[in-house]
């Protein structure tokens, strides 16, 4: 009967949406490894290691984007899916995000865990335990991660945020802006079309 049959389908495809799920969790979980290896490790290699290690794990960063562009094109329910693991990525590729963690909770949508890693940071930063300019620039990353996730910012956060957003920041935010007027764009003309067939 066709209700079974589109109950079979609907299982198959939730099913292929979990294996992709998990594989897309998978690959982002290497990449972020690899940068916080390169991170713990920066002090025992030379210049041109770094940079070598850095343009790999870039490349590999655009290329897994590039895939996630193909996959979810048209389809709004993968769109909504993968968004959040799409913008980290380019925020890693853009260098507005430098903190695997930052980027890994950005990633899996976990506004509770950026909010205990701020207080980690202004902790940490009055403790003396990491310099102000990288203390600035955490706070930054994390504070523009609760903002895409769509968190409410404090006034304070929000002065924080404008005052010491870098340009690599704010161009992540416009481009994604962008990106995001792109996809809705892309699903809405597939879902015309695919009404019209």
């Amino acid at each position: 009967d066709g209700r079974s049959a589109d109950a079979a389908m609907a299982s198959r495809g939730a099913q292929e949406t979990d294996v992709l799920r998990r594989n897309v969790e998978d690959q982002l979980n290497r990449l972020l490894m690899q940068m916080n290896d390169l991170e713990e490790l920066k002090d025992e290699l030379d210049a041109e290691e770094i940079d070598t290690i850095m343009a790999d794990t870039n490349l590999q960063l655009r290329e897994f984007q590039e895939y996630l562009d193909k996959v979810t094109q048209g389809n709004m329910t993968l769109v909504d899916e993968f968004n959040s693991v799409q913008l980290a990525i380019r925020a890693a590729i853009s260098q507005a995000f430098k903190t695997p963690e930052v980027i890994r909770m950005f990633a899996q949508k976990q506004p509770r865990q950026l909010r205990a890693k701020l207080a980690d940071f202004d902790r940490d930063h009055k403790l003396g335990k990491i310099a102000t300019d990288d203390y600035v620039a955490r706070k930054v990353e994390v504070l523009t991660a609760l903002k895409k996730l769509g968190e409410r910012l404090s006034t304070e956060e929000s002065s924080y945020l404008s005052q010491n957003m870098t340009r690599q920041v704010a161009e992540f935010e416009q481009a994604n802006d962008d990106l995001a007027q792109d996809k809705l764009l892309s699903v809405a003309t597939s879902q015309i079309k695919d009404a019209q067939n």
